[in-house]
């Protein structure tokens, strides 16, 4: 049977993947290359905030969206996780058109991630930071472990069974040999919305952050987000 491209992800999943990607990996390198007092890190933190934010507009869409967007079409029972896992070493495989097991978890315990480390990284600017900084570290170990496995996965599949679902995530399409039907409206203006509110957070932050005082104001409230050299 000829295989045939179905639309599965509109843009704003697309443009959701790749800001939350560049969100994580900007902030990870800011935390693994400068030190908690310098000038620089406070990026890391805005940077933070803003890929909760994004999260936030993720899970809206997750609930109301297209049809692979949803939740609700993710493949999250662990018995499925474990066959699935089983089966990547035979050619083929069960074809899944939206999110296989392993991405639906992936997604989920990332998303999940980057909000407990917004959450211990404000409270370990308003509260005691020692009580929250390994829940912190704790949940970026496990987002980055949830990264590199979601990689490297996507590249087993595709060496394996010659099927770069990658790109998926570009065109937003996948080759099935099934009879499926796939989206049929992309939403590109909800997915423009989706990026002019992601830029417009993180450009807020940004722009309300004092180099001087290395404090952030927003939203009527005052963050200290790093430490003031004394001269």
């Amino acid at each position: 049977m000829n295989k045939t491209s179905v639309q599965v992800y509109d843009w704003p999943v697309r443009f959701f993947h790749w800001i939350f990607a560049g969100l994580f990996v900007s902030a990870f390198f800011i935390a693994q290359t400068f030190d908690d007092d310098s000038i620089q890190y406070p990026y890391h933190m805005m940077l933070g905030f803003t890929l909760a934010f994004v999260v936030l507009l993720r899970i809206v869409w997750g609930l109301v969206g297209s049809k692979y967007a949803r939740f609700s079409s993710f493949e999250l029972k662990p018995a499925d996780l474990i066959q699935y896992m089983k089966d990547l070493i035979k050619r083929p495989g069960k074809i899944f058109i939206g999110h296989n097991p392993a991405s639906s978890w992936a997604a989920i315990v990332m998303m999940i991630c980057s909000l407990g480390l917004a959450v211990t990284g404000y409270l370990m600017i308003h509260a005691d930071k020692e009580n929250f900084e390994e829940i912190h570290e704790l949940f970026a170990n496990l987002f980055l472990v949830s990264a590199i496995a979601h990689v490297a996965g996507v590249v087993y599949h595709t060496i394996r069974h010659k099927d770069p679902i990658g790109l998926s995530m570009i065109h937003g399409k996948k080759n099935t040999e099934q009879s499926v039907e796939g989206i049929k409206n992309n939403f590109l203006i909800i997915g423009l919305v989706f990026v002019i509110l992601s830029g417009g957070f993180g450009l807020h932050l940004f722009k309300n952050f004092d180099t001087t005082t290395q404090t952030l104001n927003v939203f009527g409230s005052s963050h200290q987000l790093g430490k003031i050299e004394k001269k």
